[in-house]
Order: structure tokens, then sequence, then C-alpha cells
């Protein structure tokens, strides 16, 4: 009986300390929707994720710049620029792809090149270099539209941010997620055998219940609504591609590395430079895209748009269990993590909070994340 006892014990202790994060934003779910009850219907379900998508699709590769002990805080101003450069640029009667291509271009990879080459050439602290990012694209958001909006309409556009992917083809798309994820737990495992590593049974039946119920309920979301958000869609891409890099990839192991001990990665071979041109870049690039994703959702755009969304990202990153002194963390973690932000923000507009006290709400979660980081560091 005792040893019953114990080994219930030791796997629930297991559960807890693995998922952690995910038992919290399933609780937080709950107590919003004892407050709120119109917090759990499909319309609010996935609204919610398409709001989340926002900060979502930055913390993906926020996570890959924190795995590095690095930090941006440009993200929200690029938001901004990008969001008033796409429809500038319609206005100025460029098709929509175009405008797409030439804001990514402008304001993703071209900023994103500029910080990454500051920090990685020169060994700035990313701290200071994306702190003077912040200030310069928010100011250059308020020069080109002399601090006005800029409304677009254009039935195309308005689809990236707001558009629907049908219910059928969304349940189709979902049953074969489900397989592909299933499949992908099963190759995960077969390779660490391969390796030699030691596989958790547990673990397996715990990764692939979350991931059937986690699939099936946005089946049930999706399906009695209007389907996938576009948005949500091209979340979903960005985040597989995400955890492709970190999980398989020569690249996504230097990341690992540099972040545990940059100094040593240096001394084995390991090209810091163009990795850290790769993650810098690749954060302002997709802060870009959720830049042209919400002026698609809003019809059109204001440079005050993403003000503290940097505060949104960075706080997703640390709640998902992602450390601030680099080498330990994952997308997956953070992409809950973005959705508990997600649900706080929701649940507390829906209880007619004042949208002040999320700011500390968000503040106070940052310093605890952090707080608990050093304390399990030194542990």
């Amino acid at each position: 009986m005792d040893n019953n006892n114990k080994g219930t014990m030791y796997y629930l202790k297991k559960l807890i300390e693995g998922n952690g994060t995910l038992l919290a934003l399933i609780g937080l779910a709950i107590l919003v929707t004892t407050l709120a009850p119109s917090f759990f219907t499909p319309r609010n379900l996935t609204n919610l994720t398409r709001q989340t998508t926002i900060r979502g699709i930055i913390a993906v590769t926020m996570t890959m710049v924190i795995l590095l002990a690095g930090i941006d805080l440009s993200v929200g101003s690029i938001v901004g620029l990008s969001a008033v450069t796409v429809t500038l640029l319609m206005q100025a009667g460029l098709g929509v792809w175009v405008s797409v291509i030439l804001t990514i271009l402008l304001c993703g990879v071209g900023i994103g090149l500029w910080n990454g080459f500051w920090i990685a050439k020169y060994d700035i602290h990313p701290f200071l270099i994306t702190l003077g990012m912040m200030t310069i694209a928010r100011g250059l958001a308020m020069v080109i539209t002399d601090g006005s909006s800029v409304p677009v309409r254009n039935d195309l556009f308005g689809v990236i941010g707001g558009g629907y992917i049908p219910q059928v083809p969304s349940l189709i798309i979902l049953g074969i997620a489900l397989i592909g994820s299933i499949y992908a737990i099963i190759k995960a495992n077969q390779k660490k055998k391969e390796f030699g590593t030691e596989v958790s049974k547990f673990d397996t039946i715990v990764n692939m219940v979350a991931s059937t119920v986690g699939i099936l309920f946005a089946a049930a979301v999706f399906g009695s609504y209007k389907g996938i958000p576009v948005p949500v869609a091209i979340f979903a891409v960005i985040i597989m591609i995400g955890v492709f890099i970190l999980r398989n990839t020569k690249l996504g192991r230097a990341i690992y590395a540099i972040g545990g001990n940059e100094e040593a990665s240096r001394l084995s071979g390991l090209n810091i430079f163009k990795v850290k041109m790769f993650v810098f870049t690749s954060n302002i690039v997709l802060a870009s895209i959720s830049g042209i994703i919400l002026a698609s959702r809003l019809n059109g755009a204001n440079p005050n748009l993403g003000k503290m969304l940097e505060l949104d990202v960075i706080a997703s990153v640390a709640i998902g269990g992602t450390s601030f002194t680099g080498g330990y963390g994952r997308i997956t973690g953070s992409i809950i993590g973005a959705f508990v932000i997600g649900i706080l923000n929701n649940g507390m507009s829906l209880l007619g909070i004042n949208t002040f006290y999320q700011y500390i709400v968000k503040g106070l979660i940052i310093i605890f994340a952090v707080w608990y980081d050093t304390v399990s560091s030194k542990e």
C-alpha cells in the first residue's frame, strides 16, 4: 500500500514539475470561467486565440533571444512601425502582397540585421541596442504618419488578420495535426533510443494525452464557430518551424550551447556571429509579421500600436520557464505563457477590471518568474 502511495506521489510530483505552466493555464481558465461564464464560449475562445497570435508569434523567436541570455525591447515598436508601413504602402497604390513583402523586408529584415549586427559584431548588450531601436522605430512611425491613424479597406488584406478557414477544412487540418503530433512524439522517442537516452513512458503518455486533448478541444471550439482563424493558422506554422529548429537542427543546438556558455561555444568552433544575427533578425521579422496581422485585423493602423507589447511577450516567455540566464527553455512553454497572458487580459476585460491593473499583474508575473528562475538556478 505504501509503495503504491509512494508511486502515485512520485508521478503526481513529476506531472506538476514537468507541466506546471500548462496546469496553471487550465486552472486560470477554470477560475475565469467561474467568475465570467461568457469566457467559455466558442466565440470568445476563438477571439482570445486570434488575439494571442500577436504576442505568441513574437514569443517563438523571443524564446531564442532569451535562450542566448539576451532581450529585445524593440518588438512592440516594430509592430507599430510595420502596421503603419504596410497600410501607407497600400494607400500609395501598391498591391497587398507587394506591400506585405516590402514591409517585412524594410521593417523586419532591415531593422533585424541592424540590431543583430551591433549585438553580434561588437558584443553590445542587447538591452541597450534594442532599447535604442524601440525609441527609433516608434519615432519613425510617428514621423511617417504625422502621428495620425492610417485606415485601409481591402478585402484581401483583411483576410490575413480577420479571415477564417472554413469549418470542414479546419477539422481536416486538425485531424492531420493530431496524427502528426503523435507521430512526432514517437519519432522523438526513437531518436532518444538511438542516442542511448532513456525514454520515460510516463512523459510519453502525458505528451500524447496533452496533444490529443488540446487538438480535440481546438476542433470543438473552431468547429462550432467559424473555423480556424487565418492568423491562428499562420501562428501554428511559425510554432512548428521554431520548434523544429530548436529540436532538430545544428542551429538549435548552437543556440542552447551559446546561451549555456558562450566562451566554451566560441572555443569549440561555433559561429556565434551567425547564430546571433539569425536569432535577432528573425525576432524582428516575426514582430513585423505580427504588425501586419494586427493592421489587417483592425483595417488600419496608428503609430501607437504595439505599445507595451514587449512586456506581454517577455512575460509569456518568463511564464513558459525559459531561463533569463540562457541555455534552458522551450518554445511550447512560451506559447502556453502567451495564452496565460491572453486569458488574464481577456478575463480582466470581461470582469470590467481597468487596463492599468493588467500592467501591474503582468509586471508582478515577470518579477516572480525571474525570481523563481534565479532560485532554481542556484539550487
